[in-house]
C-alpha cells in the first residue's frame, strides 16, 4: 500500500475522531486491527483487492 493511501486513511481517521463520529477507544481498536491484520496471511489478498479497485477507478474515463 502506498504512503498516500495510508496518509489519506490517517486524515479520515483524525476527521472522524474530531467530528465526534468515532471515539478514541474504537479508533485505537481499528488501528490495532489493521496493524495485526497486515501481518496475517490475508494481507496479500487484501493488497491485491485494493490494487484492483484502484486500477478500476484509474481506468474510468470521464
Amino acid at each position: 500500500m502506498s504512503l498516500s493511501v495510508v496518509l489519506l486513511l490517517a486524515i479520515v481517521l483524525v476527521v472522524l475522531i474530531r467530528g465526534g463520529s468515532l471515539k478514541a477507544g474504537p479508533a485505537v481498536v481499528a488501528v490495532l486491527f489493521g496493524f495485526f491484520l497486515a501481518s496475517t496471511g490475508m494481507a496479500d489478498d487484501i493488497q491485491r483487492f485494493l490494487n484492483s479497485i484502484a486500477e478500476t477507478i484509474n481506468s474510468i474515463q470521464f
